[in-house]
């Protein structure tokens, strides 16, 4: 919360500061400025990745992780771009003179391109009258490409490396605020294009190339120091595709499907590209499988391609990016290394399309959308259910292009052991047809393969099939879904009445409902909760209390119906206080404690026997109606009144509604 604040307080003053809105480059700037005020004008705060060259200004969220891509940095503090120091005063207080590009590159540090634009004859262009933007590497760029690439550039009377440069400049000046997402600009050299990303964390990078400090303006244009030397690409993603030797079973698989026209197009993608040894690492039925089936391979290929262009660099924390299948991946980095869900299995990044980016990955990214229930199950916590499924022989249900739904307890289920391996039971925990949770509504009912009834009950805070409810979001799956349930299904056999006439625990219960006059109601077709209370409440009852109930018919009938709920309310959808309307008209709290429901308070001692006209919870106790107690401060008249009153009516609350009416 304190975080929070501070960081609202940061983003206040910045809307203080900036009549304007700000590109997400611009306000992190500004608020490494506010994190630097403090040590004098134009003062920026840096935070340095520790191991290595790598520095980024500090948004609110670094700022107080201290960390990027999980490595710690320090802070350090640094003249803001376009300011420097002056002997003897404080901060950064002096703007950098004004001069042309080729000297602006000396004074910011980009010696190395300035030495280049000397070798390349490009020194008379950059130093004359125009306006340019070039986008300078900086000298540990230089200094980490490949030596035979260097040697090949600065060779051939120095053309190369003069065509190198051109690509890295534009015939205008474009500071970060132009820089837009997305947009593509002519660079110098033939006119080939720069693609620009601006994120939303403050990041821009021109062909995968950070801006790592930007908006250094000179006379005939600006400067912006990126870290890598960017090179042009001719090649739309699905090129890269055809001419890399390791991607020839993804290029044979976007053969199949109808996806490498749309890595041939305009519209930028990233293709997250399995090579051949992650296919190859695949089960040879799975993947034969998947090939085999049109929908599941486009699934599948469609799980690889995110809906926009996302450069390593850019990624500085975690991100949740969706798919062109529909699913979230989330990208995020450790280190230098880029990871998906967690996992550092980008072998190569940052292969520059016409059209986008390609990543190399080393493993094969399923999504569910193209997995049997069985391999759903794999990363989820059903393990235990889905082995007793096969035991139970009932496998072909859940690995052929049948459309079902399994009713899967969770491990957790188990803990106590696992049961007998009933072929029928579990032939009741899978529903004929492929469903999905959001879908379902209060009173629908669901058929099973074993040619059982199962209902649904929706609760404000659960979604239950009989006693079992639903513990997870869906995975749904080719053909199946696999529901992740909190427990194994009771089915209904019988009444409320007969579930306690089959019960030796409850016959005390039985001779009362009977001697009350409810067995009929408890037989009819409605919806019931019974809060059961065994023989051994009966006996709990002093004797004498006990005889005078049970000899009494009407008040026997009224303790009895409000241990009778109104509407069926199983155990797995109370997580907090519930207030369920008895038949005697008053209501029953339920809770739950330490994981026990309670019923005003008293423990279930089971829970969730079902009937076909509700469901049955077993307590050790009787349960009593409140007493209503009335504190009203009467004359002798209104007594009287009120004595007349309740006698006529006899009824409480009617008598105080008259009462009131006589007070007015």
């Amino acid at each position: 919360m304190k975080t929070f604040l501070i960081c609202t307080l940061a983003i206040a003053v910045l809307v203080t500061l900036t009549s304007t809105a700000r590109s997400p480059y611009q306000q992190v700037l500004d608020h490494s400025r506010i994190r630097g005020r403090q040590h004098g004008p134009n003062v920026c705060a840096v935070q340095k990745l520790i191991g290595s060259n790598k520095q980024y200004y500090t948004n609110c969220k670094q700022w107080y992780q201290r960390k990027i891509c999980g490595k710690s940095t320090v802070i350090s503090y640094e003249c803001c771009p376009g300011y420097e120091r002056v002997p003897g005063e404080k901060g950064c207080p002096a703007a950098l003179p004004l001069v042309n590009i080729y000297e602006t590159l000396g004074m910011v540090g980009a010696t190395t391109t300035q030495m280049y634009s000397d070798r390349a004859i490009l020194r008379p262009e950059i130093e004359g009258h125009g306006s340019y933007t070039i986008f300078a590497p900086s000298n540990e760029a230089w200094a980490a490409l490949p030596k035979e690439i260097l040697d090949a550039l600065v060779s051939n009377v120095n053309i190369e490396l003069l065509n190198a440069l051109h690509y890295h400049m534009v015939d205008r000046r474009l500071l970060t605020d132009e820089l837009k997402h997305g947009i593509t600009i002519p660079s110098m050299y033939q006119n080939l294009n720069i693609q620009v990303h601006h994120y939303p964390n403050g990041i821009v990078t021109v062909n995968c190339a950070r801006l790592m400090k930007a908006d250094h303006h000179a006379t005939n244009g600006v400067v912006h120091i990126i870290d890598k030397v960017i090179t042009a690409t001719t090649n739309s993603i699905q090129q890269h595709v055809e001419n890399e030797e390791n991607l020839e079973t993804l290029k044979t698989a976007l053969a199949a499907s109808d996806l490498s026209t749309l890595l041939e197009g305009d519209e930028e993608y990233t293709l997250l590209a399995p090579t051949n040894e992650a296919f190859a690492k695949i089960p040879e039925a799975t993947l034969k499988r998947i090939l085999g089936d049109p929908e599941a391979l486009k699934d599948l290929l469609s799980h690889h391609i995110l809906r926009k262009a996302q450069c390593s660099e850019a990624i500085i924390s975690g991100v949740s990016v969706e798919t062109l299948e529909g699913s979230p991946l989330e990208v995020g980095c450790s280190g230098e290394e880029l990871t998906l869900n967690g996992k550092a299995i980008i072998s190569k990044k940052d292969v520059l399309a016409t059209n986008g980016v390609v990543h190399f990955i080393d493993e094969l990214l399923i999504p569910d959308a193209a997995k049997t229930v069985f391999e759903l199950s794999s990363a989820s916590d059903v393990s235990t259910a889905l082995d007793l499924f096969r035991q139970a022989g009932l496998s072909s249900h859940l690995v052929g292009n049948e459309r079902v739904t399994v009713l899967a307890p969770q491990n957790s289920v188990f803990k106590a052991g696992s049961p007998s391996v009933n072929r029928e039971l579990f032939r009741n925990h899978i529903v004929k047809d492929q469903l999905s949770s959001k879908y379902l509504y209060h009173g629908q009912t669901l058929e099973t393969m074993g040619g059982k009834k199962l209902r649904v009950f929706a609760y404000r805070n659960s979604l239950c099939i009989e006693n079992s409810c639903i513990a997870a979001h869906d995975k749904k799956g080719r053909f199946g879904t696999l529901f992740i349930m909190d427990k194994m299904l009771t089915l209904p056999t019988g009444t409320v009445m007969d579930a306690l006439k089959a019960d030796n625990r409850f016959s005390m219960l039985v001779t009362a409902i009977q001697n009350a006059g409810l067995t009929e109601t408890l037989n009819r077709d409605a919806a019931f909760t019974i809060f059961a209370p065994t023989n051994e409440a009966f006996r709990a009852m002093p004797q004498e209390k006990r005889n005078k109930l049970m000899g009494n018919a009407k008040e026997l009938a009224n303790i009895l119906k409000y241990h009778i709920g109104e509407e069926i309310l199983v155990s797995g959808a109370v997580g907090h206080l519930i207030r369920l309307k008895s038949l005697q008209g008053e209501k029953l709290e339920v809770s739950v404690r330490n994981n026990t429901v309670n019923v005003n308070k008293n423990p279930l001692v089971q829970a969730d026997i079902m009937a076909t006209n509700g469901v049955v919870h077993v307590v050790n106790t009787i349960l009593e109606p409140p007493v209503i107690k009335y504190d009203i401060s009467l004359d002798s008249g209104l007594a009287a009144a009120f004595s007349k009153v309740y006698q006529r009516h006899f009824r409480v609350p009617q008598a105080l509604k008259e009462l009131r009416r006589l007070k007015h």
